[in-house]
């Protein structure tokens, strides 16, 4: 491929790596990364509300990895209030998952800027050791890919294995019991998604611009004969 086009390929390459890496920084300050309702199931029960009638015990949850917002319905009107996970929330929800989910959020912003630049000095500079040339960012491309997938697996692991809805529900509650009614991933969540989906579209342009990936094969060292034996 001409010097020019492989420039082009590489410098898109840089700008996605650069969008990838401020959508992640952005995405995990943001609050919107589960949107659902908890019904209160015991204010529900002490009236035998059916039908239509739920409504008014079903309130709304939102929250993402570091605070979030419940508006609690249990018939008399809604109660709203703000929460944080640091450090209210660290004994009602698996602490090491939801640190994990932070921590790959975090790397994720580092790998895609490391990249960035590499694919930028691949571009217009000349690269002269492994991990800076063409073949290492197959390597690059392919840990932000692992971390950004990371996110989205653990975060759904936490979510639907643990029931994090219904934990968040159930804070400080003495006397009522919620439980989830719904629930869905808000947009931070598809961003990551997104976000993995282009690193997977950059190892595509990578192999456009003509970079195989080949691994280093160890040379063979070679089998002296009876000749040696005399040195």
């Amino acid at each position: 491929m001409a010097s020019r086009q492989k420039q082009l390929l590489f410098s898109v390459c840089a700008l996605l790596a650069l969008a990838c890496a401020l959508t992640a920084a952005v995405a995990t300050g943001l609050p919107f990364w589960i949107r659902g309702a908890a019904l209160c199931r015991t204010g529900a029960e002490l009236v035998n509300a059916t039908g239509p009638e739920l409504d008014q015990f079903v309130g709304e949850l939102s929250y993402g990895l570091f605070q979030g917002r419940r508006v609690k319905q249990c018939g008399l009107g809604g109660r709203a209030s703000r929460f944080s996970f640091f450090p209210d929330l660290l004994t009602s929800i698996p602490a090491g998952l939801h640190v994990s989910v932070i921590f790959f959020c975090g790397a994720e912003v580092v790998l895609s800027s490391t990249t960035a630049g590499f694919f930028f000095f691949n571009a217009f500079g000349r690269p002269y050791r492994t991990l800076q040339g063409p073949l290492g960012l197959y390597l690059w491309t392919l840990l932000c890919g692992v971390a950004s997938g990371l996110v989205v697996v653990l975060f759904a692991a936490e979510v639907k294995l643990h029931r994090l809805s219904q934990r968040i529900s159930n804070f400080q509650e003495l006397h009522f019991l919620f439980q989830t009614h719904a629930e869905r991933y808000d947009r931070c969540y598809w961003l990551f998604l997104l976000v993995f989906l282009l690193h997977a579209l950059n190892a595509l342009l990578i192999r456009l611009a003509g970079v195989a990936l080949t691994l280093p094969r160890h040379k063979e060292a070679p089998q002296g004969g009876g000749a040696d034996l005399m040195y």
